[in-house]
């Protein structure tokens, strides 16, 4: 008899967690690359797509690029993915970063 376990055939999903305390610090978890920041705006490449915080006065309290963990401490106004599947907004919101 020939049994093939499914589970162990998948390639596991790396693991992304956003926590945030009282609006003044956020700590992520997944982060592959920051990609800009600045004290107003971070864009971060996470396991699950781009990752847009914006606030003010955003510090990066702590970057571990091994271990993808990432805390951002500041007045946090607003944490939100760009959603591939709606390019032209993606598109937008990118080219403004990087201009």
């Amino acid at each position: 008899m020939n049994y093939i376990d499914k589970n162990t055939m998948t390639t596991p999903q790396e693991d992304h967690h956003i926590k945030m305390m009282n609006r003044r610090l956020l700590e992520i978890d997944g982060v592959k690359e920051v990609d800009s920041f600045d004290s107003e705006e971070f864009l971060l490449h996470t396991v699950m797509g781009y990752l847009i915080i914006r606030g003010e006065n955003l510090q990066m309290k702590n970057l571990n690029v091994d271990q993808g963990n990432v805390s951002i401490k500041g007045k946090i106004y607003e944490v939100s993915y760009v959603d591939q599947t709606h390019g032209d907004k993606a598109k937008g919101i990118l080219s403004k970063l990087f201009k």
